[in-house]
């Protein structure tokens, strides 16, 4: 396989790579940029691919990124390698900056103040393990005599998901705009300036086998 690692990695080293990549996360963002402007698509398409990636990832379904990223830049017709590296923006050094800013925003939104409320800070890691408690329960009590339980999964889409999900939709709007902005005027000058590189090396190619040809034709006349 392409992509297949030659060297298995245990679980412990995956994980530790995934928060901190080999060689760190600055090399890690120029090798997205680098793969990014030597996508072969003109700059508009990558653009709105690297819209969609950012876009998606202020949404609150993880492990969902690449999945949506790649369905939206398809329906926008964009490129989805640009949107599925766009989503590197959502990395272990950002998550916590983009759920605070999403969750803000949306309990803004829907008018229960500017910032988090006091309780949701608190029990924050709780209403998430309320919520897999109650999906487990249910799950069960479908073989068993057990009766379903959604209280804890109300609470948690009324005090997490939801304003997440307004918040997230405005706030990735926003960066995925900014995104295409500014990404766009730079890849227009990079695909510019490698054409130009192109050009002058093939021209020079093919002036240096106009003189091979020339010089080959002179040593034949002699010969």
């Amino acid at each position: 396989m392409v992509f297949k690692r030659r060297d298995r990695r245990s679980v412990w080293r995956a994980t530790a790579g995934f928060f901190w990549p080999k060689g760190g996360w600055t090399r890690a963002a120029r090798y997205v940029q680098y793969r990014v402007t030597r996508l072969p698509d003109p700059p508009h398409r990558i653009a709105r691919g690297i819209f969609a990636g950012v876009f998606v990832t202020f949404s609150p379904f993880f492990g969902l990124h690449f999945v949506l990223a790649a369905s939206l830049s398809k329906i926008m017709r964009g490129n989805i390698v640009a949107s599925l590296l766009a989503t590197f923006v959502g990395n272990p050094l950002t998550f916590l900056a983009i759920a605070a800013s999403s969750l803000q925003t949306g309990h803004f939104l829907l008018g229960r103040g500017g910032r988090l409320p006091d309780e949701v800070d608190r029990t924050l890691a709780e209403k998430f393990g309320g919520a897999a408690a109650d999906l487990k329960h249910n799950f069960l009590a479908m073989f068993s005599p057990e009766q379903a339980n959604w209280s804890k999964l109300i609470v948690f889409y009324h005090d997490v998901f939801q304003p997440y999900m307004i918040g997230g939709l405005v706030m990735g709007l926003i960066f995925g705009l900014v995104a295409y902005y500014v990404s766009l005027p730079v890849l227009m000058v990079y695909q510019k300036r490698r054409q130009a590189k192109l050009k002058a090396k093939w021209i020079a190619l093919k002036q240096k086998a106009a003189i091979d040809d020339a010089k080959a034709s002179h040593s034949a006349s002699e010969g």
